[in-house]
């Protein structure tokens, strides 16, 4: 196990260890957003006011306070201003339906809810359905009736430096799984799992620096996200570009060229996006050093192409909420595009089969990761608790196959892993031939039970530009894949859509595809 040098303090508040870093940097650009740019000395004093004005309100240590907001300097503000107090924040995804806002408002029991003004209605029916007196807080332009983060932020600032005296592992936050399957689950983290993935993962493997200028198009609502735009870069006094917006490949390219950022990280589906579109601007025209990408696995191709149109390498990696930020991944000088990398010193990862025994290299089989950033726990979910967090170990959900450097490459989520005539087939390489193909933008591959109770694999397949899916491109792809994969692994069905269903971070649903 790769030594973990640094000893935390069992006294340790992430919110202050953040604003100690920074207290020489009082006239350095933390963020710039949508509106207005706030300097890391501006930073400091709202983090104390957003603090001292929650602890007015009779928020107290421990309880939760639901950010439903949009990316804008008033969400680190929010989150920070939280942790320094010791109250919980919990940042939720912005695009949810309103039943699953009020199933988080009741299971967190919020105290109070800071919301972006575009989204009050649907809090306002949240709350109706959810039978809780949580206190809104409008971030924005307010309505008569509410509270805003305005009046919050004209709190007299909590004064003490080190603010409220949490312990390195005291509940700090939660963030809700997506819940591709099931509820969401609230994963509860600590004040030392913040510290951690920027140790292990911000500093020596993205090499983040001080003179960086970040943009994360994954929005600080998630894992991946709240570590790219918040904890990394407020961790080695680097610079911030938020944007409220989605991260359409326009919207994209707009702050690449404006603000140019050093850093950028996105999705899979968002870089093929980018790539085909016409805007997509020169390399000249924008300062880009380094990518990362992860929420599913980056296709080779997409990797390379980018690489070969910007000359910045996309570190493709694998993260989870569970373990909050990447814990495999690919470094500078040694990516190997269509894999996720190497375990990220300080973690360790296993690959086991259905007797818990490792799995021979390159064979297919269940990823297990230990590493000081795991979650704790999900809240008030016992039995999810104790199938994922095993002693050290997690169960990622995720089937891998590793090769004799330790490479690892992605085969899908385990509930994603289809039999096709009584063998293991990963829809994912499946779907990495096909994209490879000129006539291919994305694909998604599942498996679908025929008349006679068999698992076949069927490929929905969104086509580039002006082609045609005619019946000769049908069995120009499966020919194709053919020719790239053990002939069994073919789909024998190819449907072509317009678009494949996704989640708000940008992973495709293949369960929506299953139930088609």
């Amino acid at each position: 196990m790769h030594h973990l040098s640094t000893a935390l303090p069992e006294r340790f508040n992430f919110a202050a260890h953040l604003m100690q870093l920074n207290a020489a940097r009082a006239a350095k650009i933390a963020y710039i957003d949508d509106n207005s740019s706030v300097s890391y000395g501006e930073l400091d004093e709202r983090i104390r006011r957003v603090a001292a004005g929650l602890l007015a309100r009779g928020i107290r240590r421990e309880e939760r306070v639901l950010l439903i907001m949009q990316d804008s300097v008033d969400l680190p503000v929010a989150f920070l201003g939280a942790l320094f107090a010791g109250i919980v924040p919990v940042p939720v995804n912005t695009l949810l339906p309103v039943a699953d806002y009020a199933y988080m408002i009741e299971h967190s029991n919020a105290r109070a809810i800071i919301v972006s003004a575009p989204l009050l209605a649907h809090v306002q029916e949240a709350l109706a359905d959810a039978g809780n007196a949580a206190e809104v807080i409008v971030s924005g332009d307010v309505q008569t009736g509410y509270s805003s983060m305005a009046d919050l932020l004209q709190s007299a600032p909590l004064a003490h430096d080190a603010g409220a005296a949490t312990r390195a592992d005291d509940f700090a936050f939660w963030l809700y799984s997506s819940g591709s399957t099931g509820r969401p689950k609230g994963t509860v983290h600590s004040h030392a799992n913040l510290f951690w993935t920027a140790e292990l993962y911000a500093k020596p493997v993205l090499g983040m620096r001080s003179d960086d200028i970040v943009f994360s198009a994954a929005k600080l609502f998630f894992a991946y996200g709240l570590g790219n735009g918040l904890t990394f870069p407020l961790s080695v006094g680097a610079t911030v570009i938020l944007m409220a917006e989605r991260p359409t490949p326009k919207a994209v390219f707009q702050r690449l060229v404006a603000n140019q950022p050093t850093v950028f990280c996105g999705v899979p589906t968002l870089f093929v996006a980018m790539l085909a579109s016409p805007e997509l601007p020169a390399k000249s025209a924008v300062a880009l050093r380094i990518c990362a990408s992860a929420g599913e696995a980056l296709p080779r191709e997409v990797g390379e192409k980018f690489h070969q149109r910007f000359g910045c390498e996309i570190l493709d990696g694998l993260g989870s909420t569970e373990m909050l930020h990447i814990f495999i991944s690919n470094r500078s000088g040694h990516v190997r595009y269509g894999t996720s990398g190497q375990a990220v010193p300080g973690y360790e990862v296993e690959l086991r089969n259905e007797d818990n025994l490792p799995v021979a290299t390159g064979e297919i089989g269940d990823l297990y990761v230990r590493g000081p950033s795991a979650a704790l726990l999900y809240w008030a979910n016992r039995e999810k608790s104790r199938a994922t967090f095993l002693g050290d170990w997690l169960k990622s959900g995720d089937k891998y196959s590793a090769d004799a450097q330790g490479f690892y490459t992605y085969a899908g989520r385990s509930d994603d892993m289809l039999k096709v005539s009584g063998q293991y087939v990963s829809p994912i390489e499946i779907e990495s031939a096909l994209i490879e193909h000129p006539a291919v933008l994305e694909c998604a591959v599942v498996g679908k039970t025929d008349v006679d109770g068999l698992t076949k694999t069927a490929a929905y397949v969104v086509l580039n530009g002006a082609q045609a899916g005619t019946p000769a491109l049908i069995d120009e792809l499966k020919a194709f894949v053919k020719s790239r994969l053990t002939p069994h692994k073919y789909p024998r069905e190819i449907l072509f859509v317009s678009d494949l269903p996704k989640t708000a971070t940008g992973k495709i649903q293949r369960f929506k595809l299953r139930a088609q």
